[in-house]
């Protein structure tokens, strides 16, 4: 099944929750989401029924991978479990989660008993101060390499770090936090600071583009050669002389929005075809409202092969670009919130 510009639907990110113990400039910034802002009610969230319900129409139309997502998914209670469900779902080969690695330490264990094959840990500083510039003035970087080091030692493989890099913050950690991971076998990835959700102060000023990235690693390292590898993944992939590989995902100056084959479900069922999209499709009303496994799927399939998003391209495209919302508008309808839609 593919949609009007011939992209498979093969990778889901499911927002297990909204909520989020951090505030990070590009996401939801402290100041503006403040103590008025309404939270999900937990009947309001999917249970994890419903998201298995759901999941398993997506893989019977070719979902072959899941990302846990939030706000921060460790938030969610019993999250173990969700993940042993998942498991045991026919097309599911690969079950990610992306964390901001606060959390991580208390629950790797339990997340690879559970089946998770993989985690994205948000990783923006290794400067104490920047780090919280960053993320709104929340916990430290230690806690972070805490959980990332007992990931590692429960088990689970090809762990990477993202970090969005801002000109006007932490421009300046990219060489420290690539030297930090070199050698260790975990994957760096560096993302072009992206103007959706609740980056309501985002200009084009602050985008470090991926060649300037590019640049200010090779003037430390030397010559970097790019890696072809096809396929549909977000990050380009590089090489430092030493074969030290990292990923820089150029969303904003170099949209792979041809290649996309990802979807987004929140964590009250609303699913987004692409991330810049303003409107999603309310599959919880129709699942409470007792639809039939075909119809939910039928309900899918439709949408799907009705697609022709190019959110990213279009955005690029612009001659004027600001922020995608103000924050009227996402108070108005929270589903525009990244946290709320996940990354």
């Amino acid at each position: 099944m593919v949609d009007q510009l011939g992209r498979p639907m093969r990778d889901l990110r499911l927002s297990v929750i909204d909520r989020c113990n951090f505030r990070c400039t590009y996401c939801m910034p402290a100041g503006e989401v403040g103590p008025d802002f309404e939270w999900l009610q937990a009947s309001q969230r999917l249970s994890f029924d419903e998201m298995l319900r759901l999941v398993a129409q997506f893989a019977r139309l070719g979902v072959e991978k899941i990302r846990l997502t939030g706000g921060e998914p460790l938030l969610r209670k019993q999250l173990p479990e969700l993940i042993e469900g998942l498991r045991q779902i026919q097309g599911i080969n690969d079950i990610a989660m992306t964390t901001n690695g606060i959390l991580l330490a208390r629950f790797a264990d339990a997340l690879k008993a559970a089946g998770l094959d993989r985690v994205t840990v948000s990783l923006d500083a290794l400067d104490p101060e920047i780090f919280r510039q960053m993320n709104g003035g929340f916990a430290s970087p230690d806690q972070v390499f805490e959980g990332i080091e007992a990931a590692r030692k429960a088990g689970l493989e090809d762990i990477k770090i993202n970090t969005v890099v801002r000109r006007d913050i932490n421009m300046g950690e990219t060489v420290p936090i690539l030297e930090h991971f070199r050698g260790s076998g975990i994957t760096v990835r560096f993302i072009e600071y992206m103007d959706v959700g609740g980056a309501t102060r985002w200009t084009m000023d602050m985008v470090v583009s991926s060649r300037e990235i590019l640049s200010r690693l090779a003037r430390h390292y030397g010559p970097i050669e790019p890696l072809r590898d096809g396929g549909s993944a977000p990050a380009n992939r590089y090489a430092l002389p030493d074969g030290t590989t990292f990923g820089i995902i150029a969303s904003t100056t170099e949209p792979f929005c041809r290649t996309c084959d990802r979807s987004r479900l929140t964590a009250d069922g609303m699913w987004f075809l692409c991330l810049y999209g303003a409107h999603g499709i309310d599959l919880r009303r129709p699942l409470r409202e007792g639809a039939s496994q075909d119809e939910i799927g039928s309900l899918i399939a439709r949408g799907w092969t009705n697609r022709a998003d190019r959110g990213a391209e279009d955005r690029k495209a612009l001659d004027l670009r600001g922020p995608l919302y103000q924050i009227k508008a996402l108070r108005k309808d929270p589903h525009r919130e990244m946290h709320t839609r996940g990354g």
